[in-house]
C-alpha cells in the first residue's frame, strides 16, 4: 500500500510530470543537463528527483561524481500505464541543453 500512495503522490506535482515526459523524451540525463534544460536549482530538482525515485519512476546511475537519471526499466503495470497516460498530455516540453558533446559532465 505505501508504494501504491508512494507512486500516486509523486504524479500529484505539475513539475515531477513534466520531469517524467522529459526523460521519457531524452533519456538517461545528468543532473547538470536537467538543471540547465528545466531552469531548477540543485536543492529543487534533487527534492523532486528523489521523490520520482522514491515513488519507483526512476534509476540513478553514478559516474565518478556525476549522477544520471533515466526512468526505470522495468516499470511494472502501474507506472507503465501512468507513464503512457503522460505521454498523451499536452505538455509543452523545454529544449534539452546538452553540455557536453561525449555525454560526460564538466561543469
Amino acid at each position: 500500500m505505501d508504494d501504491f500512495l508512494k507512486t500516486v503522490a509523486s504524479l500529484n506535482d505539475e513539475t515531477r510530470v513534466l520531469m517524467l515526459r522529459f526523460f521519457d523524451e531524452h533519456g538517461a540525463l545528468c543532473v547538470c543537463e536537467l538543471q540547465a534544460s528545466l531552469k531548477m536549482i540543485q536543492s529543487r530538482l534533487s527534492r523532486h528527483l528523489k521523490i520520482l525515485k522514491e515513488a519507483g519512476f526512476l534509476r540513478v546511475d553514478r559516474k565518478g561524481t556525476w549522477a544520471y537519471y533515466s526512468i526505470r526499466t522495468p516499470l511494472d503495470r502501474f507506472r507503465a500505464e501512468a507513464l503512457e497516460e503522460i505521454r498523451h498530455l499536452d505538455i509543452e516540453l523545454p529544449e534539452l541543453k546538452k553540455l557536453s558533446q561525449t555525454g560526460e559532465c564538466t561543469i
